[in-house]
């Protein structure tokens, strides 16, 4: 299912009364849930997927660039990772930081990069798509690990 489908279910259910909201296409399940943080409500995504065949992770990205990560700047201490401006994960999907299995990673801490430089790929649905810097400066952090899974707005790097 594409992410801008899965976006506009998002805003379908903050905008109605519903609590919970569930999708089948095909062997795709889509299934959004609320539940109360604090006073204010979030909606939860969460994506499966009828196991197949693994995709290789040696396959070259095959999506173009992803939409650009959403980012803050966070104060020194914050939530344990150091100040400068963090990069997050637009979507579910598994992290990988270089191309292949065997190639270098595209950053390592300390690494300059400017805006648009690629930092890694994250896999989602059987699509790779590459996460760029939004911003320039030296890496100071790499919270995600290869090969792990990322949720949607979970910090990836920070940099300063």
């Amino acid at each position: 299912m594409d992410l801008r489908k899965i976006k506009k279910l998002i805003d379908l259910l903050e905008q109605s009364n519903l609590s919970e909201l569930e999708i089948h296409e095909g062997e795709e399940v889509v299934r959004l849930s609320r539940h109360p943080v604090a006073s204010a409500t979030q909606p939860t995504v969460l994506v499966q997927q009828t196991p197949s065949a693994p995709a290789p992770a040696a396959s070259a990205p095959a999506a173009s660039a992803a939409p650009a990560a959403s980012a803050e700047s966070v104060p020194a201490g914050e939530r344990g990772l150091p100040a400068g401006h963090i990069v997050r994960a637009p979507m579910v999907g598994t992290f990988y930081a270089s191309a292949s299995p065997g190639a270098p990673a595209f950053v390592a801490v300390g690494t300059q990069v400017k805006a648009g430089d690629p930092l890694g790929i994250i896999e989602a649905m059987k699509m790779f798509n590459q996460l760029e810097a939004d911003v320039s400066g030296t890496v100071l952090a790499i919270v995600a690990e290869n090969g792990q899974p990322v949720e949607f707005d979970q910090p990836l790097f920070v940099i300063g």
